[in-house]
């Protein structure tokens, strides 16, 4: 496991253009999910500076495609309109009252300011869920939890056509069932397999913390999947942070050639972790 130098000092090196060129050309045509969630969101501040990045990338040739979350939104909204939910086993039931209420906040309010907010930076950003153009068809993931979907089958057609049109998808969670029903899926499952069919040369998973942590409770920089499935096995990786490096075995073993796990609180986390050499958070490679 190799620890990569973390200093963020990458402007002030950039002295000259000709300096920075060869970093900026270095994902020319490269795909990259960026999955959007945590506290990036609430900020008015961080959605402002997470849009002006991605515009930049969009500007020297990368194609960002950016899968959003939003459950504090979804919370804030069922006490509002007075709705409980059922848990089990932490997960929250999703039920019809509630799938309907998860759509409107999803694909309306959150996805729109996220396009909102691209599109103000100069970008042309385009909302979605993944029931648009047949984008992700799901199975449920445990009757127990109601609607509740884990993708199926992911035909990224639309994307590329939008990517050709030097537009930005911004894609909500949701995914349609086979008999037309409307499914919520986790955003991270969701980022995982829409990069998997896309082969996406990244897949950055922005979260609240800074990465993967050794046993030393060290961030390592890179890491292998069989790295990840030995810590995991050893209990070093546990609770919330499972679930993420699930996402990012997943999504390598479907052709992804990279994940990133890296603390989207950070400013510009996503132009470090592309245009430096020691990057950001826990990179993670097949091998």
């Amino acid at each position: 496991m190799k620890k990569r130098d973390m200093n963020r000092d990458w402007i002030a090196t950039a002295r000259t253009l000709s300096e920075a060129l060869p970093y900026l050309q270095r994902y020319d045509g490269a795909i990259v999910v960026i999955k959007f969630g945590g506290h990036a969101m609430g900020s008015d501040e961080a959605m402002e500076t997470f849009a002006r990045d991605v515009v930049l990338l969009r500007q020297v040739g990368v194609n960002p495609v950016i899968v959003h979350g939003g459950g504090p939104m979804i919370n804030q909204m069922l006490d509002k309109l007075d709705i409980k939910s059922d848990f089990v086993g932490g997960k929250r039931v999703t039920d019809a009252a509630t799938m309907e209420v998860v759509e409107m906040v999803l694909s309306g309010r959150v996805n729109k300011r996220i396009v909102q907010a691209i599109n103000a930076q100069g970008g042309r950003a385009v909302g979605l869920s993944g029931k648009d153009a047949n984008l992700i068809t799901c199975d449920p993931a445990d009757p127990t939890l109601g609607l509740v979907g884990n993708p199926s089958q992911v035909d990224p057609a639309i994307l590329h056509t939008l990517f050709r049109d030097d537009a930005i998808p911004v894609i909500a969670p949701l995914g349609a069932g086979r008999d037309g029903e409307t499914y919520n899926i986790n955003g991270d499952t969701a980022a995982g397999a829409i990069a998997a069919a896309l082969k996406a040369d990244r897949l950055l998973l922005l979260t609240d913390v800074d990465g993967v942590r050794d046993a030393s409770g060290e961030v390592v920089t890179e890491l292998t999947s069989d790295q990840i499935r030995e810590m995991t096995k050893e209990g070093t990786i546990a609770g919330g942070m499972i679930p993420k490096t699930e996402t990012a075995l997943a999504a390598i073993e479907g052709g992804v050639r990279a994940v990133v796990i890296l603390d989207g609180r950070a400013p510009n986390a996503v132009l470090l972790e592309l245009y430096t050499e020691h990057g950001a958070g826990s990179l993670i490679r097949p091998k």
